[in-house]
């Protein structure tokens, strides 16, 4: 058969074609500081691997010179530009509740939204945080003891990770957070979802810690935006276990302090990728592979 010069374009006009007719996603995320996300990657190419045109953006707060007060508007130029979703992050997950026709059981009882699916002209909140976070948890740190667990942070994040740790089996939080009454506000919520003392107002940080089998760290604080770490190094003993939500870097200061100390430790890795599992789900109705996307997450 003769050559024909024109063959060599077939391929690309072909994979043209299959890009053009794939069904097309669209959607953002909007938060503080978000230039280094992972997850519009994650997204993106899982979305690739099932076939469909995914396309996430990113809407910086601060790169915009924006704060929370501009989320009335970026919701309706989402609906209006026809996005499926957007997943919310730091500072916005309970800001973000007033403007919702909707919310999800879960991120009723938690009172912090992660995921907003826009559908028929309605907003409805969803939180996959909580599972993501139980899942890595599940994963990294199943064997040990959770009887009296520390957490710093009682905001968005924080709430779903107290309700993941609780749901685990943790017998007793304490909650620390430089808000001492959104501390405290927490702390009631979870002992009236989850009964008893089962989360309490932390006041002295060394006597926390002196009684702690692990703490989580649900601040921003380990960020490369926010250097530094929520406890002080030297209540760090190697019993402890040490988890932290954080994940760019992957290993902040406070995990690598801990392990330098011999603590067994959890990155907030695993959460960053079944949370957005959870999201990926909810936008497209599809059924993402989590093994996948953890090697895509590992690979980035």
């Amino acid at each position: 058969m003769a050559y024909n010069p024109s063959d060599r374009h077939k391929p690309l006009a072909e994979e043209a074609g299959r890009a053009s007719t794939a069904p097309s996603v669209l959607v953002g995320l909007v938060g503080n500081s978000i230039q280094a996300s992972r997850t519009p990657g994650l997204h993106e190419r899982e979305g690739a691997e099932q076939g469909l045109r995914y396309i996430y953006k990113l809407i910086d707060l601060e790169a915009l010179g924006l704060d929370v007060g501009a989320l009335p508007e970026i919701l309706t130029a989402a609906q209006r530009f026809g996005f499926s979703g957007l997943n919310i992050t730091h500072p916005c997950k309970q800001s973000v509740i007033q403007l919702l026709d909707e919310l999800s059981p879960d991120a009723a009882a938690l009172g912090a939204v992660n995921t907003i699916v826009l559908k028929d002209g309605r907003r409805v909140g969803h939180n996959t945080d909580w599972w993501g976070f139980a899942e890595s948890f599940r994963r990294e740190l199943a064997d040990v003891r959770v009887g009296r667990i520390v957490q710093f942070g009682a905001g968005g994040a924080g709430a779903a990770v107290a309700h993941a740790l609780l749901t685990l089996g943790a017998g007793e939080i304490t909650l620390i957070d430089t808000d001492e009454a959104r501390a405290r506000d927490l702390a009631a919520a979870l002992c009236e979802r989850f009964g008893g003392r089962r989360a309490l107002l932390g006041s002295s940080v060394v006597d926390a810690m002196a009684a702690a089998d692990g703490m989580v760290n649900t601040t921003p604080l380990g960020m490369a935006k926010y250097p530094g770490m929520a406890v002080p190094v030297d209540l760090l003993r190697p019993d402890h276990w040490i988890a932290d939500i954080v994940y760019f870097p992957l290993e902040t200061e406070l995990l690598r302090q801990a392990r330098l100390r011999g603590c067994r430790t959890m990155s907030g890795g695993g959460m960053a990728v079944f949370q957005a599992a959870g999201a990926f789900r909810l936008f497209t109705g599809l059924e993402p592979n989590t093994e996948r996307m953890l090697r895509h997450f590992n690979e980035m």
